[in-house]
């Protein structure tokens, strides 16, 4: 998937944001049982560890799609799944980072979406 410049797209963001409804619900709810997730009515919440052992939690709202603007005017549009599986495996990346690895991983990487320059160098040489 190649990011869509946002000067094409036919409708202002805001709008086609808040348009989008939950997707497919039994792969959500499947992620959800497999990493012992919570949710509540409008969103899925990951507990996240840090270093010190305090849990924090990030919420994401139960949409279709979570979009990610990155620099030149780019976005992609990624499926709120993606979001979650890469927020479980890469809690202390950036979003955009964790989902260029969980991508890169599994051969399905999006050419021209930018992430950080070491997340790339690690990836390239197989490090986490």
């Amino acid at each position: 998937m190649k990011p869509i410049p946002l000067q094409e797209h036919p409708y202002p963001v805001e709008l086609t944001i808040l348009s989008f409804g939950i997707g497919n619900v039994e792969e959500v709810n499947e992620l959800i049982k497999r990493y012992g997730l919570e949710e509540d009515l409008e969103h899925v919440i990951i507990p996240i560890h840090d270093k010190d052992g305090h849990t924090k939690r990030c919420y994401l709202l139960k949409r279709r799609f979570m979009r990610i603007v990155y620099p030149g005017e780019y976005y992609v549009d990624y499926p709120l799944a993606e979001v979650i599986e890469a927020t479980v495996r890469y809690p202390d990346l950036l979003l955009s980072d964790a989902l260029y690895l969980m991508h890169k991983e599994s051969g399905t990487g999006y050419e021209g979406v930018p992430v950080d320059k070491e997340v790339r160098e690690q990836s390239d040489r197989g490090e986490k």
